[in-house]
């Protein structure tokens, strides 16, 4: 059952968000069982978060799913959940998506063991809450190669497969809302902007080969993810849409699976918003609304 409580517990000691391993293998979907047998999925950054239940919904679905992220760990135990939940084991690749060689490998690999892709899931990312101001160099240079260089590296890479092969392919990317900028997160909005514009332009571009790219930008998802905030950023993060809830990985996942099945086959170039109606009612300030604004970092969002 999901978690309807509109205000998020925050502690000091951010204890863990989201979904336990066991209720997302037994999480109502609106999706038939085998919906997804015999499809390849690439599922960046499925270790944990957003990626993790994408990737879950997609192996309960009958999809051979493979999940990619720098932690080995981390890709071993939700390979480990995920295959006593369905049975069938996914493939892991640790790797990093910002090295473009080690993207190469990643599909050589499972070019191999499968002979083919059908969808890839650009969900692997990251950034941190700051000041744009205060941003170093190496922290701007780190998200923009995380977010936007990785992303194309993804996408470029199984583009030039799918040309090879003369075979259809869809690439979905996990972006962010950025239409009315991201305070506190201008390096994440700069490089999400690209995957957002760079996905229109593809999906133009790649439509006589039969590839669709699309975008998903969620909202407030609760997840491992929320640990990088602070307790008074989380207190107040749903107060920034005006259903005054938060949403959760399974939202995302189910729309990647709209996208992925039959219903999304004349959907390309677009982007689906999950964010609760975040768009057009708020801004959400993650390090802490400045006075400015009308509140005190110390104590409001």
């Amino acid at each position: 059952m999901r978690n309807e409580d509109p205000a998020p517990q925050a502690t000091i000691d951010r204890p863990q968000f989201g979904f336990t391993d066991q209720e997302l293998a037994s999480m109502d979907t609106v999706y038939r069982d085998g919906l997804l047998d015999g499809r390849v999925i690439v599922v960046s950054g499925g270790g944990s978060g957003i990626g993790k239940g994408i990737a879950f919904l997609c192996n309960r679905l009958g999809a051979d799913v493979v999940i990619c992220g720098r932690t080995e760990d981390k890709l071993v135990a939700a390979c480990d959940a995920m295959e006593k939940a369905s049975g069938r084991r996914p493939m892991h690749v640790p790797m990093s998506i910002r090295d473009p060689d080690g993207v190469d490998g990643l599909y050589d690999a499972v070019f191999d063991r499968f002979g083919k892709v059908d969808h890839v899931i650009n969900n692997a990312g990251g950034q941190f809450p700051q000041d744009a101001i205060d941003f170093s160099r190496k922290g701007w240079l780190s998200v923009i190669d995380l977010n936007l260089n990785g992303t194309w590296w993804m996408m470029q890479a199984a583009a030039q497969r799918w040309r090879e092969q003369g075979v259809p392919g869809n690439i979905i990317s996990i972006v962010a809302n950025v239409e009315r900028g991201m305070p506190q997160a201008a390096h994440t909005c700069a490089a999400r902007s690209g995957v957002i514009y760079l996905s229109k332009t593809l999906a133009t571009e790649w439509a006589p080969l039969n590839i669709r790219v699309n975008c998903i930008a969620p909202g407030v998802i609760e997840s491992e993810g929320f640990r990088v905030y602070p307790p008074e950023a989380l207190e107040r993060f749903h107060d920034a849409n005006p259903m005054k809830k938060r949403g959760d990985v399974w939202d995302v996942a189910e729309g990647c699976v709209y996208l992925m099945a039959p219903s999304g086959d004349f959907i390309t170039g677009e982007m689906l918003v999950i964010d609760g109606g975040q768009a057009q009612n708020g801004v959400v300030w993650p390090a802490g609304r400045p006075d400015w604004f009308g509140g005190t970092k110390s104590d409001q969002t």
